[in-house]
């Protein structure tokens, strides 16, 4: 028998075979449910696979709409009032930025993001998105950040924001009240509920945030509702690590709360997100990887007659073969183009659209400007159960702005229409503005009682109430009694702990307060043992959404691992960004739940700011309440660990951020006050602050608190210890964290060997009294007199002598309060990087030890002409200092 005949035979095989098994799948689909589908695809394919037959993996699906029109439900909607309502949306949004940039030139602001997704957020407005009510908190909606300008326009036309608050876009300080530049809670308090535009940022906030809402369910402080987490980005902001870094955990818990719209126009700032290559196909791909529930919503209705012809399958493959750049170059070109060079491919394909004109084929739309296809996608997303959904949209960017920016890769940075320009927009979109007025670029809102006013509230009506609007007022919480803390004022009556372990104690103590111990949200990424917390894992129990369905290694121990549905840690694993966002969704919980959770962040000091800065910037800006809690702090403290963990800068990273008040302790009873005083502040004065407290691994013994030191601490400098020494000698050390241990050494040397009569002060906090002094001197300033004195001050202004500042951080930290300091001030740090070595041969390297603190006042003294050069001399060498030793700023 011949090739040719054996080919043909198997061929003919091959398709009787085929025929069989699509009977029985079809069989199975007619008698049975998808889930049995499932149930036999799966236990075919464990099958073949125990065969040792490798089937190929498909990442994703054919380049067209998830929800076929055979399965796309009925739009609920007046399709004709909800296109004016948009196009009134539109125009005032264009009209806004337009007069900012008339007004004052290079304002800025963006037109063609909210352009693209448009019909994204009216879609979510009126049948999707659920207000706050007396019973329910409400969807929580992270809007993309350059879309502002839209919400804006909305709020206005619902009569939340005034024709004055429009025209001062970007002009926030100007008369009668502006708009911020984009969502800031921080500026419009009542407004918007998350800061988006730092871009990455809000896919990550919005996981944790959607699993925290489950946590709070989960322990009984919430009650189960179905409300979802929405968050809303562009494709191109995907490229930030921070927006697909957490995608599988929001799979593995299991968050069918959480519903991501990702805006696919394709474009970025400068060109194509992937010119080469196609977008929603690798978001696709990534997603279904990471365990979502994907729906595409690629093309609009205009589309569905020619796939309903496409039998062979020519189409799907056409629309999956052309990339991105060919896409966006269709969105500027005329139909003609499309049909010669989309369809023109194949004549089969020219064939298929030879019914339609070239107008006509110009006018099909992408799928996320069809309500029809939007409300399809988004109603499969809520009722979707199991894992999280995203959305993906196929856009254009700029979309109805014609040739001032449609598709094109100057759309980002458009914010400028000409007369022409605005007069075709207002055409396009039938907005009643005559050609004499148009110019101007007026806002419109139609009467109060027209059919889109009158459609407009009863929509928001049924769904609850307006979007978007965050809480500013929630129930305090009573600050703990001054007898939890009693043990810590008192000191270790001579044990050696380090600060560490006085906070872990501390926090021990609060979570088992019967007022607020509930509320406590102990964080960790995966440090627990390190810092001596893994005694909170029985007491408290880790967070699991499904409880532990394990029998865990250590079980038999006293302090296991143990996981629980109301476990009240959150222990997020390696993944600074993720513990820091569960951070912010636990400090916001009063603005977004009426809920008082105190949030208590513990981490390797190094990788808080240094790590995750703009996340510590969104946690200011969104008013967000807690404590960061830097364990392991200090350059010379972590000894063994080297250049990478040894932290000597965090305090000036913290100073950065307004409300962020931060303190180095010393000892167990400056954490208590601090921490007492945080949460009557935060939670009980409703201040919009959050702290940042360092504590170290050095062991020593804990001394009792000072009488009066309270105030200081506070505030940032108390009197530690007074000498008795009477000398004509004097001199005043301030000190913090553990380099306390080596000032208080220092204090000794000088008085005996030296004869220098010297005071211990605590610097809790330069950053505090810096500020402070600020405020002083602005005010000063601003009255042209000075009345009033800064507290550094007034603590030292009596006292004579000079002044050594010593820390175990850049010397910039002391150097801050220095105008302040009525005397000469001599500041010793740790500028460089660290290295691995014992606590002794650190501090002597850079240059913080007693002999150095010693010197150090010793010099001073000397420039004062208080002590002699030859006395200074035989210090040198009684001290051992060495000139030439290596600068550990450079080395």
């Amino acid at each position: 028998m011949s090739d040719d005949v054996n080919v043909k035979k198997n061929g003919a095989m091959d398709e009787i075979e085929l025929k069989e098994w699509l009977a029985s799948l079809d069989y199975v689909l007619n008698s049975g449910t998808p889930d049995r589908v499932q149930y036999l695809l799966q236990q075919l394919q464990i099958r073949a696979q125990e065969s040792g037959v490798t089937l190929p993996f498909t990442y994703h699906t054919p380049y067209i709409n998830t929800i076929t029109k055979e399965k796309q439900p009925p739009f609920p909607g007046n399709r004709e009032l909800e296109r004016r309502i948009k196009s009134i949306v539109r125009w005032n949004a264009m009209a806004m930025v337009v007069k900012a940039n008339k007004m004052t030139d290079g304002v800025g602001g963006h037109i063609s993001t909210y352009a693209s997704s448009a019909t994204l957020y009216e879609i979510g407005f009126n049948h999707f998105f659920r207000g706050r009510t007396d019973t329910s908190d409400g969807d929580l909606v992270y809007f993309q950040g350059h879309a502002s300008p839209g919400i804006y326009a909305r709020a206005f036309v619902e009569g939340r924001l005034s024709e004055t608050n429009l025209n001062n876009f970007r002009r926030e300080l100007a008369e009668g009240g502006g708009l911020s530049s984009y969502p800031h809670p921080w500026l419009m308090p009542s407004f918007w509920q998350f800061p988006t535009v730092s871009m990455g940022l809000a896919p990550i906030m919005g996981i944790y945030q959607a699993r925290f809402n489950r946590y709070l369910e989960d322990r009984g402080l919430k009650a189960k509702d179905d409300n979802k987490v929405w968050v809303f980005m562009g494709d191109g902001e995907s490229d930030e690590p921070e927006s697909l870094g957490a995608l599988t955990m929001a799979s593995r818990e299991k968050l069918d709360n959480l519903i991501f719209v990702i805006n696919c126009n394709l474009q970025r700032l400068d060109g194509p997100v992937r010119g080469n290559g196609k977008i929603i196909q690798e978001l696709e791909a990534l997603f279904r990887g990471a365990g979502w529930n994907v729906v595409k919503v690629v093309w609009g209705s205009e589309w569905d007659q020619l796939l309903e012809k496409d039998t062979e399958g020519l189409l799907a493959r056409r629309m999956g073969e052309v990339v991105d750049g060919e896409f966006q170059k269709y969105s500027v070109s005329s139909g003609a183009y499309i049909r010669e060079k989309f369809f023109g491919t194949d004549p089969r394909l020219l064939e298929m659209v030879a019914h339609l004109s070239d107008e006509e084929i110009g006018d099909m739309k992408r799928g996320g400007h069809d309500p029809e296809k939007v409300y399809a996608g988004y109603k499969a997303a809520v009722e979707y159960k199991g894992a999280p959904t995203v959305v993906l949209a196929h856009t254009i960017k700029g979309y109805g702005l014609g040739e001032s920016g449609e598709g094109k890769n100057i759309s980002h940075n458009q914010k400028k229409l000409n007369d022409q320009e605005l007069k075709e927009f207002r055409s396009r979109f039938n907005i009643p503005i005559s050609d004499a007025e148009v110019a101007k670029a007026p806002f419109y809102k139609p009467a109060e009682d027209s059919p889109e006013m009158q459609y407009l509230r009863e929509r928001r009506k049924v769904l609850g109430g307006a979007l978007p609007m965050r809480r500013t007022e929630s129930t305090p919480l009573k600050t703990p009694s001054e007898a939890v803390f009693e043990e810590f004022y008192k000191g270790t009556d001579g044990r050696a702990v380090s600060t560490t372990m006085a906070y872990v104690r501390i926090l021990s103590q609060l979570l088992r307060d019967e007022s607020i111990g509930k509320f406590i949200v102990p964080i960790i990424p995966d440090e627990a043992r390190t810092f001596g917390m893994e005694g909170l894992f029985r007491q408290c129990g880790i967070y699991s959404h499904v409880g532990q369905l394990y029998d865990p290694v250590d079980s038999d121990s006293l302090m296991y691992y143990k996981e629980a549905k109301d476990g009240q840690i959150l222990e997020e694993g390696i993944n600074e960004a993720g513990s820091i966002s569960s951070f912010i969704a636990a400090g916001t919980a009063s603005a977004t739940h009426n809920i008082n959770t105190i949030p208590f962040y513990t981490y390797y000091s190094m990788f808080g700011p240094q790590r995750v800065g703009d996340l510590v910037w969104a946690a200011g800006d969104l008013r967000c309440r807690g404590f960061l809690v830097g364990a392991t702090s200090g350059r010379t403290t972590l000894n063994g660990e080297g250049l990478q963990h040894q932290d000597g800068h965090t305090h000036l990273l913290t100073s950065t951020v307004p409300n962020l008040i931060s303190y180095d302790t010393s000892f167990a009873y400056e954490i208590a006050v601090i921490i007492r005083n945080g949460i009557e502040r935060m939670y009980e004065k409703q201040e919009s602050l959050f702290y940042y407290i360092s504590v170290g691994n050095e062991n020593y013994v804990m001394p009792a608190m000072p009488e009066g030191a309270k105030e200081g601490i506070i505030k940032g400098l108390y009197n530690f210890s007074r000498s008795t020494k009477t000398s004509d000698l004097k001199a005043h050390l301030l000190g913090s964290g553990a380099i306390m241990n080596q000032v208080l050494e220092a204090q000794k040397i000088l008085e005996e060997k030296y004869n220098v009569s010297t005071d211990v002060w605590g610097a809790t906090s330069y950053n505090e009294l810096r500020r402070e002094a600020l405020h002083v001197e602005r005010d000063n300033m601003l009255n042209g007199k000075k009345t009033k004195v800064p507290y550094v001050t007034q603590m030292l202004q009596n006292e004579k002598g000079v002044f050594v500042s010593a820390s175990d951080y850049m010397k910039v930290l002391g150097d801050s309060i220095r105008q302040w300091i009525p005397g000469p001030y001599t500041v010793l740090g740790t500028d460089g990087f660290g290295r691995s070595e014992s606590r002794p041969a650190l501090r002597d390297f850079f240059e913080v030890d007693a002999k150095h603190i010693v010197w150090a006042t010793l010099v001073t003294l000397c420039q004062q002409k208080q002590i002699g050069e030859d006395a200074l001399a035989k210090a040198q060498a009684d001290l051992k200092i060495n000139p030439n030793k290596l600068n550990p700023m450079i080395s």
